[in-house]
């Protein structure tokens, strides 16, 4: 009969697994009684509290006197000695905010979705209130909030801090981003393109580390890019590089948002897949289009392909200028997966064919919709000079910032 004792290992290890559970509850709740705990981690109040102790004496967890149902009882976060930061990402559908510790753990996160045309001034309000409420859900004070970084889905102007081209992101258009959101919040504020930020995410902690000359596509609504030059994220003179979606594929092609003909964007972004399939669908989002094709609708596998291909040509153009090692793409689009990736790949692989240097390797990001909000949180972790080294030795967001 097969030894059924426990290796003297096994109990470190399930006890190490015990303190994850407890961890990834706090977080995932911003704070939770110990009581509480039990019944979200299915462990027993006696190992909630023994750890619970463990993980506050080693700085881990925090814990405070609180009142529930007219009982007392022990309230549990994340400990934040150190201070908080916040990232925000404004994208053209949706609004993502995020509190962290210095050390980019998230404490508390809000996703939802905002209007076509949204207003700044009215999200930036909503933000406010967002974050107060975020940090009374981890007994959190305002001072304890040191920096804040912005994720923008629109080229940035470094000189004037505006969104560097009309019609990209309307109701942001005149706006100084930064010092706009700094008034209202009373805390630095950092901004960037996101495209530029979810490049930067990618490479400290997805599918870019260890490429220093890459490139990663945000393909949604609409397309951007973020370029890594030896590293460093490169913005070019005015700090508006990376409009990939505004190179023109199509002479005289239809018209897009920027106000040019034939941009890429118009051709193969999200709302011009959707755009195309009216015909056929009315009433589609692109999420439905991707499900649809990935459920083996034909006519959205064509659609999918189609952008993809368009992409790829796109692609193949900026590859023989920079030679980049990898593009990632990411973004709505690239939930696709290999229905997008595997067009894009045929077109670069056959138009780079001929170079001595192979193609760059083609691959999905890892940070998924949350890569431009990683970004933003680094960006602000880094203004604060505090963003831990990597054993790797991989330079962090404020190296490659420049």
């Amino acid at each position: 009969m097969a030894d059924q004792r426990r290796t003297p290992g096994s109990q470190t290890s399930l006890r190490e697994a015990n303190r994850g559970r407890i961890v990834d509850a706090v977080k995932k709740h911003g704070g939770l009684t110990q009581v509480e705990l039990a019944g979200a981690t299915g462990l027993s109040p006696a190992t909630v509290s023994n750890i619970v102790k463990e993980l506050s004496e080693s700085g881990i967890l925090t814990t405070a006197k609180s009142m529930r149902s007219g009982r007392r009882a022990q309230y549990v976060t994340l400990a934040h000695a150190s201070g908080l930061v916040c990232g925000i990402h404004f994208a053209q559908r949706h609004l993502r905010v995020a509190l962290a510790d210095t050390g980019m753990t998230v404490l508390s996160e809000h996703e939802m979705p905002l209007a076509r045309d949204h207003r700044s001034d009215n999200e930036i309000r909503r933000v406010g209130m967002l974050i107060a409420d975020m940090l009374d859900s981890v007994s959190a004070e305002r001072d304890e909030l040191l920096a804040v970084g912005v994720a923008v889905a629109a080229p940035m102007d470094a000189a004037s801090g505006m969104i560097a081209r009309p019609g990209i992101l309307r109701g942001w258009e005149g706006v100084k981003v930064a010092e706009s959101v700094e008034r209202a919040l009373r805390v630095p504020v950092f901004v960037d393109n996101g495209a530029n930020l979810s490049a930067l995410a990618e490479h400290r902690l997805g599918a870019l580390r260890g490429h220093g000359d890459a490139m990663f596509l945000e393909v949604s609504d609409g397309i951007g890019a973020g370029i890594l030059v030896a590293g460093r994220g490169y913005r070019g003179a005015s700090g508006s590089a990376g409009e990939f979606g505004h190179t023109v594929i199509m002479e005289n092609g239809p018209l897009c948002r920027c106000g040019n003909l034939g941009c890429l964007e118009a051709i193969a972004g999200g709302d011009a897949i959707v755009e195309s399939l009216k015909p056929r669908y009315s009433g589609l989002k692109l999420g439905d289009v991707i499900v649809r094709a990935m459920a083996g609708d034909d006519v959205c596998i064509r659609a999918i392909a189609d952008a993809g291909a368009h992409i790829g040509v796109a692609a193949a153009n900026v590859a023989s200028m920079f030679d980049p090692a990898r593009l990632v793409i990411g973004g709505h689009l690239a939930r696709a997966g290999e229905l997008l990736l595997g067009p894009i790949r045929q077109v670069v692989d056959r138009s780079l064919a001929t170079r001595l240097s192979p193609a760059p390797e083609i691959v999905a990001g890892q940070l998924g919709a949350r890569a431009a909000l990683m970004g933003s949180i680094g960006l602000a972790v880094d203004q604060l000079s505090t963003f831990p080294a990597t054993a790797t030795g991989t330079p962090d967001l404020r190296v490659a910032l420049g």
